[in-house]
């Protein structure tokens, strides 16, 4: 199980009141609440080995040097590529690795690319099923019932969580198996500063693919002005031709780096961890996790 843990520390300071918090009162709502979420997918999923992707670097400089726009929109005010946290979560993401870490939860990242790369290569090198746990969308590329990989997709919360295969891609999108990147690279994706092509959405995206299988073959025939294209479609392709290419490799994750996930899940360090929760104030939510992966270690 590969966790997005950007995903689960965002997610959970927005749904949970900043109200909760240390002794001295600083608060850990994302703290308790990404725990607690760890919890209930470990108790549910029952992996072997849990991991934690994280961001080394959230907006990498390869990927704004293809799509300057990548992302520009989150960048904090006064700052040249510093992402735009909120005052009350940001003093809790160090708090998350720290707890992750007791757990026995390996926490890696790469220098110059973001936890979604990490996924990818996590996955990629992994002999036997995979979960990635992630809301963010683009992870969908990784689906692969082949190589045994399902997304589980949490972007609407863990209780109306959906998992992520081929089927589900083919059932919602109309899409084959590995069509996802160019799809999201032809709509495009607003959450990241992303546009699509214009003109192109999902039904029209996934329309093209069925017709002619890749972002190269789709060009292709625009180029040669296939009679399935209309005037308008075809224009807007063109035009937007080397930009549409340089999205698909923004897209794209964990393709420039080798990443081997642990054989076996690391022990927890449950002293070190309960000393932790104490100072923390992380209650329940520690108690549960700690719980969830001393289960795991055993199982093991």
């Amino acid at each position: 199980m590969a966790l997005d843990t950007a995903t689960l520390y965002y997610r959970a300071f927005h749904a949970l009141p900043t109200s909760l918090t240390s002794p001295d009162g600083v608060p850990v709502n994302a703290v308790r609440g990404t725990l607690d979420m760890i919890a209930a997918l470990v108790n549910e999923f029952e992996p072997d080995v849990v991991v934690a992707a994280w961001d080394e670097q959230w907006r990498p400089s390869w990927r704004t040097a293809l799509v300057p726009q990548y992302k520009a929109h989150r960048v904090s005010a006064g700052t040249e590529n510093g992402e735009d946290v909120p005052a009350e979560l940001a003093p809790q993401i160090p708090l998350v690795r720290e707890a992750l870490e007791c757990l026995g939860i390996n926490v890696i990242g790469v220098d110059d690319h973001e936890a979604d790369d990490v996924l990818g290569a996590l996955v990629r090198s992994w002999k036997g099923e995979s979960l990635v746990i992630s809301g963010d969308r683009d992870l969908f590329q990784l689906a692969d019932d082949e190589r045994q990989c399902a997304v589980v997709y949490i972007g609407a919360g863990i209780k109306k969580r959906e998992v992520v295969t081929d089927t589900w891609l083919a059932d919602k999108y109309g899409l084959a198996p590995g069509q996802y990147g160019d799809f999201a690279a032809l709509r495009g994706d607003a959450s990241d500063g992303l546009p699509g092509v214009p003109g192109i959405g999902d039904k029209t995206a996934a329309k093209l693919l069925s017709q002619f299988d890749t972002i190269d073959g789709i060009l292709r025939e625009a180029e040669q002005g296939h009679e399935a294209l209309t005037a308008r479609t075809r224009a807007n392709l063109l035009e937007a031709r080397d930009y549409v290419l340089a999205v698909r490799s923004v897209i794209a994750v964990g393709e420039k780096i080798d990443v081997v996930a642990p054989e076996q899940q690391a022990a927890s360090n449950a002293q070190a961890f309960h000393d932790l929760a104490e100072r923390w104030n992380l209650g329940k939510p520690g108690e549960r996790v700690l719980a969830a992966m001393v289960a795991l270690a055993d199982r093991g």
